[in-house]
């Protein structure tokens, strides 16, 4: 079998706060951006966004890219905590990423906005998702990212 085949687990919706602004480093224009909050909300895990988490972005010199690098504690609605880590990929043309970047309304589809992730927590009841390859769309609003987020089965 060839497909990979995946299952809807939760949309997740982030706001952030203002970015620290590194600047041009060998590797890119690099920023840090806080995450103060937000949610997630599937047919099985929902909760809250817990502030702590922070996003890494470097973007190539010609702004046609962003590569992302996130951390983000999360926390269900009946107390349980886990961690999501995902990394990926904003790319499309400069003059249509600069306006995600600023925070106007773009159509998604756009641009490319696709990342990877994995969970950890030490919930008994969540430990599936210890194992377990999460794949996600995003989109960029004026507070925040956006991401449908799926597990690979």
């Amino acid at each position: 079998m060839t497909d990979i085949c995946t299952k809807f687990l939760f949309r997740l919706t982030l706001q952030v706060g203002a970015h620290h602004v590194v600047g041009a480093t060998p590797f890119g224009n690099r920023r840090v951006a806080p995450i103060a909050g937000g949610t997630f909300e599937g047919p099985e895990l929902a909760g809250t966004v817990l502030p702590g988490g922070t996003d890494w972005i470097t973007e190539d010199a010609a702004g046609a890219w962003f590569r992302i690098n996130v951390q983000v504690p999360l926390r269900t609605h009946d107390g349980e905590l886990l961690t999501m880590a995902y990394q990926g990929f904003r790319s499309g043309p400069p003059e249509v990423l600069a306006k995600v970047s600023r925070g106007e309304p773009v159509d998604a589809d756009s641009y490319y906005y696709r990342v990877s992730g994995s969970f950890e927590t030490a919930s008994a009841r969540l430990a599936r998702l210890n194992t377990l390859v999460a794949v996600a769309k995003g989109w960029r609003t004026s507070v925040g990212p956006g991401y449908d987020v799926f597990e690979v089965l």
